[in-house]
């Protein structure tokens, strides 16, 4: 069964965004591993160790796997058409400014993802991937930034 977040990578869209590099590592991804979360987290827990202790009571890893694929869709829709779903990542910074979250801390989770998915597809990960990821990136840098006081 996959998870949510293999479902947002794996659902319909136009035939343009089946040429989009992002929605096609994501898709790639998903042919290589049934569910990114545990090694999404598994990454972040490793690079940041402060942030396990924020999931303790996560036991299940519906909030892990919930916030994965939110930003996926966040990271899809910010990468394609652009229909306002990837406007969610500046209210997200709030949210997570009040839990006393970094915007660096939370801004390095979306490389944290980047850095699973080319560990993951290996010798499948290409320039157009690595290209698209890195301008993908700076984009989310600068929603991140953009009111950070």
């Amino acid at each position: 069964m996959a998870s949510p977040a293999q479902e947002q990578a794996k659902s319909s869209h136009s035939r343009a965004a089946m040429r989009n590099p992002i929605q096609r590592s994501f898709e790639l991804a998903a042919e290589h591993c049934e569910d990114l979360t545990p090694l999404v987290y598994r990454r972040l827990f490793r690079a940041h160790p402060e942030t396990e202790p924020m999931f303790a009571r996560d036991t299940g890893g519906h909030i892990k796997g919930s916030m994965l694929a939110f930003a996926i869709d966040a990271i899809l829709d910010l990468a394609g058409s652009r229909r306002g779903t990837f406007r969610m990542i500046a209210c997200e910074v709030e949210s997570h400014d009040a839990y006393g979250t970094s915007r660096e801390l939370f801004f390095a989770f979306f490389g944290v993802i980047v850095e699973t998915l080319r560990e993951l597809l290996g010798t499948d990960w290409s320039t157009e991937y690595d290209e698209a990821w890195r301008t993908l990136v700076n984009e989310i840098e600068a929603v991140i930034t953009q009111d950070a006081v």
